[in-house]
């Protein structure tokens, strides 16, 4: 691991590329945190630019669509009672923004706590960490994002699928990362860009025989767990040993399943 001077800046984030050393890429959440303290929408103040077109596709269909709540509804499988959703995604150019990794909630989220990071530790997130999005593509954790609603599922008229959507532009951006990529997506996430060569990570849970199994909540909140400690590391991770030794350092118990795979072990 690249060890890191206590107090010293993060490496300045490049709009077109990753600095060498870990990228960590989140899931968003279907619920996103209220108002902001931003200007609205600027997709000039994103990082990467070249999912601008995209985005701006994206945002104006979404936008759109909320005009029609019926059709809303139904296309981002939603129940009438979630009608704000729509209002929100009415109002994505001109409501108030806030730093992604502020707009995402969700239980992945309480358990990154970003709130209890010192100022180097959210210092340290920002560079590290980066949010898959349906709307959005990727986000850093100080993009400036409005709240909204669309899953990476789902399909708006006239765009087709998210994933024939981001595929093409998502995965060169992904690509040309030199870090050590920890993939924390979910599936629907995952599906719109792959990177080959990242380290998948699980969350596996075991009972008092020793039986494992797959349990969302516990997916949640340990990925959560894994990418605080791995914001928090003053030592940049570069291989997937690091991962291992910051992830047990936090009391988590990981394991290697192959080269790039590992897994959260949770009992109980």
């Amino acid at each position: 691991m690249t060890r890191r001077t206590p107090g010293a800046p993060t490496r300045p984030f490049v709009t077109n590329a990753y600095p060498g050393g870990v990228l960590v890429l989140l899931p968003p959440s279907e619920t996103k945190s209220a108002g902001g303290r931003g200007a609205p929408l600027d997709l000039g103040g994103l990082s990467h630019p070249e999912l601008n077109d995209t985005r701006r596709r994206l945002a104006d269909a979404l936008s759109t669509l909320a005009g029609d709540v019926p059709a809303s509804l139904a296309a981002l499988g939603l129940s009438e009672r979630q009608v704000e959703e729509v209002q929100r995604n009415a109002e994505l150019w001109d409501s108030p923004t806030a730093p992604a990794l502020e707009r995402y909630t969700g239980v992945l989220y309480d358990a990154l706590d970003l709130q209890s990071l010192s100022a180097v530790e959210r210092k340290q997130a920002d560079s590290r960490l980066a949010v898959a999005s349906a709307l959005f593509g990727l986000v850093r954790g100080t993009d400036a994002i409005p709240a909204y609603r669309l899953s990476g599922g789902s399909a708006l008229p006239g765009t087709g699928t998210l994933r024939s959507v981001w595929r093409p532009v998502l995965e060169p951006v992904l690509a040309a990362a030199d870090d050590l990529v920890v993939d924390l997506r979910s599936g629907a996430y995952a599906a719109l860009a792959r990177v080959p060569g990242a380290v998948d990570v699980r969350v596996l849970s075991e009972d008092a025989s020793g039986k494992r199994k797959v349990v969302s909540h516990h997916n949640k909140a340990h990925k959560g767990k894994l990418a605080r400690a791995l914001a928090q590391s003053p030592d940049e991770p570069e291989s997937v040993d690091d991962v291992l030794d910051v992830a047990r350092a936090a009391g988590l118990q990981v394991e290697r399943e192959a080269d790039r795979k590992l897994c959260v072990v949770v009992h109980g």
